[in-house]
Order: C-alpha cells, then sequence, then structure tokens
C-alpha cells in the first residue's frame, strides 16, 4: 500500500477510508491516532463529518485553515504529553538532562530557564539562613605562636578528644625496677603491658586526654645507692618505654625514691624523660626547674600541673632538696614555697592541680600535715589535689571547691593485694565537670579494675573514709 500523508487526506476531505500512514511524520501518527478513535465513536464521528463537509463547502482557503489549526493544536497537545510521560519514567538525576533536551527541542513554547539555576536557587535559600556564627579567636594564640615562650616556661599545646573539655587520669604509685617482684614477674610473662596492668584498665588510661602516674624511682644504669635507705629503686633506662605503652604523658618525680641514687640517677632519669618525650614534674636541675608548673594549652584552656613532697619528714632528707644550684626535688615540708607557686599558676592558667607526696605510709586517715596543707593549697588557688605515698587508698573531701583524694595508694608497684584506682577527671571553660573514683586491685604483681562485688565493696570503703561526700555507684564523686 502507498504511503500518504494523513494532513493532505484531511484536506481533502478523505476521511472515510484508512490510508497508509507514513510512520515517519509524527503528524501522520497524531492523526492516525485521532481518525483510529472516530472509527469507534461512530456518532460523535457523524456530526463532525457533516460540520467538515459544510465548512468544506466555503472554499479551500476555510479548508487549509481549518486542517493547519487542527495538526498544529494536536501536534502541541502530543508533545506536551510526552514529555510529561517522559519525565515521569527519568530518576532525579536523569530529570536535568530532561530538561536540557526539552529546551532544545520545544524551546518555542515556554521560557528556558537561564543556566546558573542552581547558583540562583542557593543564593535564594541562604537568604533566610542566619550567618554563621564566628568562633572567637584563641585567648593563648600568641602564646602559641611563640615557641621559645612555650619551651622556657614549659607550655605544651596539647589536642583532646572533645572541642570543649579535656580529660585528665592519675594513677598512684608504680614500679619498674626489675630486682624487685612487680618487674621480675612481669618479665616473666613476656615483658607486654597487658601482663602488668589489665586490657580495660589501660583501655582508660590511653583513653584520657592526659595521663599523670607516680614515677616512684629513677631511670639509670649508674651512681651509688643511698647509704642507710631501707629499700632503694631503680630501672633501666630502657624501660622509660613502658610508660608510652600505658599511655602516660606526665611523669611525677616529687617523691622519695628518685634520689636513690643520687644526683646521678636524678639527672640520668632527666635526660630519659626527655628523650622519650614524657614531661616529669616535681624534681630538677635547681630549684627553679623542680618547682616549675607544667602547663597545658588545650580547646583554649591553659591547665597547670605542680608537683611536690613532704618526703622525707627530717633533716637532712635522704632524697635530697633541689636548691639554687644543685638538682634534687620539690620539697614542701615548709609549704610556703609551693603556695607561692600555686599562686602563680593560678594568675597565669585557668586550672590548677597539686600532685603531692604526702601523708604516713600504710595509715588510711591523713595525717595533721595533709589536713594543715590541703586547706592551704586550696586557698592558694589549687582546683584539684590529688595525693599519695601512703601506699594505701586514703579517703576523699572537699576544700572549698577544690576536690582532694588525699592518697591514691600503690597503682602497679608490688605482689601484694591492695585496693587501688583510678582518677579521672573532666574539665571545661567553666571548670570541674566530673570527678571519677576508678576502683582496681593490684594482685599477684599485676593491677586490675575491679568489678560486682568488689567494686561496690572498694566504693563503700571509700565512702566510709570520705564523710561529706557522695560516691555513687559508678565512682563519680560530688559533695553532699
Amino acid at each position: 500500500m502507498q504511503s500518504f500523508c494523513m494532513p493532505a487526506f484531511y484536506a481533502q476531505g478523505r476521511v472515510r477510508k484508512r490510508p497508509a500512514v507514513n510512520h515517519n511524520c509524527i503528524f501522520c501518527r497524531i492523526c492516525y491516532s485521532i481518525y483510529m478513535k472516530a472509527k469507534i465513536k461512530k456518532p460523535k464521528m457523524k456530526i463532525r463529518k457533516k460540520h467538515v463537509e459544510s465548512r468544506l463547502k466555503k472554499g479551500p482557503f476555510a479548508v487549509f485553515l481549518l486542517t493547519f489549526s487542527l495538526v498544529v493544536s494536536v501536534g502541541i497537545a502530543g508533545i506536551l504529553v510526552s514529555n510529561a510521560l517522559s519525565g515521569k519514567e527519568k530518576d532525579d538525576g536523569d530529570v536535568e538532562e530532561g530538561l536540557g533536551n526539552k529546551h532544545d527541542g520545544a524551546h518555542f513554547f515556554w521560557e528556558s530557564i537561564p543556566e546558573g539555576k542552581e547558583e540562583i536557587a542557593e543564593t535564594m535559600a541562604g537568604i533566610d539562613k542566619e550567618p554563621p556564627i564566628a568562633e572567637a579567636p584563641s585567648r593563648y594564640k600568641d602564646v602559641l605562636a611563640d615557641e621559645a615562650y612555650m619551651k622556657e616556661n614549659r607550655i605544651l599545646a596539647w589536642e583532646a578528644g572533645s572541642k570543649d573539655e579535656v580529660t585528665i587520669g592519675f594513677a598512684g604509685d608504680i614500679l619498674m625496677d626489675d630486682e624487685y617482684a612487680i618487674m621480675a614477674k612481669f618479665l616473666s610473662r613476656g615483658g607486654k603491658m597487658e601482663n602488668g596492668i589489665s586490657p580495660a584498665l589501660l583501655e582508660k588510661m590511653r583513653g584520657v586526654d592526659i595521663m599523670v602516674v607516680n614515677n616512684e624511682f629513677p631511670y639509670t644504669n649508674r651512681g651509688t645507692p643511698t647509704e642507710g635507705k631501707t629499700f632503694t629503686f631503680r630501672a633501666d633506662v630502657d624501660t622509660v618505654s613502658y610508660l608510652h605503652d600505658m599511655g602516660a604523658d606526665v611523669a611525677v618525680l616529687a617523691n622519695n625514691h628518685i634520689y636513690d641514687f643520687g644526683e646521678t640517677g636524678l639527672l640520668d632519669t632527666l635526660d630519659t624523660l626527655e628523650a622519650a618525650g614524657i614531661p616529669g614534674i616535681g624534681a630538677g636541675r635547681n630549684l627553679k626547674e623542680a618547682s616549675a608548673p607544667l602547663y597545658f594549652i588545650v580547646n583554649d584552656m591553659k591547665i597547670a600541673i605542680v608537683a611536690a613532697t613532704q618526703i622525707e619528714r627530717l633533716e637532712p632528707p635522704d632524697t635530697k632538696g633541689a636548691t639554687e644550684n644543685s638538682a634534687g626535688v620539690f620539697r614542701c615540708l615548709d609549704p610556703s614555697r609551693l603556695y607561692d607557686t600555686v599562686k602563680e599558676a593560678k594568675e597565669n592558667s585557668d586550672f590548677v592541680i597539686v600532685y603531692i607526696h604526702w601523708g604516713t605510709e600504710n595509715q588510711d586517715q591523713p595525717d595533721w600535715r595533709q589536713l594543715e596543707q590541703a586547706p592551704g593549697l586550696a586557698q592558694a588557688g589549687a582546683d584539684l589535689i590529688i595525693g599519695d605515698h601512703p601506699h594505701c587508698l586514703q579517703g576523699i573531701t572537699y576544700c572549698g571547691d577544690a576536690p582532694v583524694i588525699y592518697s591514691l595508694g600503690n597503682f602497679w608497684f608490688n605482689s601484694k593485694t591492695m585496693d587501688t584506682g583510678m582518677v579521672q577527671v573532666t574539665i571545661g571553660r567553666e571548670g570541674l565537670r566530673a570527678f571519677q573514683f576508678i576502683p582496681a586491685i593490684q594482685s599477684g604483681c599485676q593491677v586490675d579494675m575491679a568489678y560486682g562485688q568488689e567494686k561496690e565493696r572498694i566504693l563503700a570503703y571509700m565512702r566510709d573514709l570520705s564523710p561529706g561526700v557522695m560516691i555513687d555507684g559508678d565512682g563519680f564523686v560530688s559533695r553532699q
């Protein structure tokens, strides 16, 4: 069958008989669709036919106008329907492409969307949004920019796990002398830190932003032990790596065993810690160094840690105090210089921590010197006071707003079975946010967190030692 153009049949009035369709012509396909519908709806088609025949009698020009109007109308409708149907079948990514094609093929039907519509939409959407709040400039910007000043004043730039607070952990006495049971047993088990401190407790120690331990021995392979002293400790310089393994960031040297191998042992300790990148506090090459606070700038807060020792309480002591020209510890049996140091630290920081070696060995009650100095330290500006030396736990109290734990006891020190613990504090810009005592047990040359009934037993014991203080089931401390 020969193909004809459908509009030509309409122009000639030849619509009674189905012609062959030219499928390459969009108008033929549209007219064919209308033609087939007309065959089904015969009554309406008859009326339409009469109308067409009457119009055909009016002349060829009228026929042309009628045909042209019909074709254009049907064509526009067909394109609109086609585009609408195709748009529904596409995903969101294809819609934009479809719009572009639509503009190319039918831009004469509507105004094109200008390029850059995404940028315009984003701009319009941003009109109703509030402008971002600019961060306040760091109060310590100039200090952080002056490396020489920071080194001279023992200031460390530090990072924390949170943007608005810092967590600090504290543990009591540790010992790494391989001539004593604690280290001999540790090495016999393979020398991995998990064989001395449990994985759960290590997770706590490594998880805080700053971890502080009492380093109750010198790192040295030289020197001679102090004459007449019952217990003298030292550890090989290579064992300093264990501080890193346990997560320690600060080593407290203000204690009565750091000078067990004399000035040589102390100086080797200072050099060893410096080489390991771990600051030691509370002892130094002279009094200025020994008494100097250690500062951390973290989250735009400046935190000071001061360390000192009352022990030994005799003159002259076995553990020599530092002088203007000689090495030793920062002694505070006479607390006047310590109070001055705390006061100065408070003037130069936001939060002051004092770690102090005091008390009477194996006594769970604080002695008169502890009870005397704790309020004095708080009055001088201490925000938190951490004590040790008695080798056992002592209670918790408040001096003003400053919490005091009188003794943390042994942490990882010997083979005895003893209650111990770790303190974890959270500090924000407004001050102390949380104080938590984490119960632990040292036994068999290992230390582990306490669980279940043992945990509750230790917490109950600490409550008995801490009148006026609340300690909840998780060890969080508050004033009654």
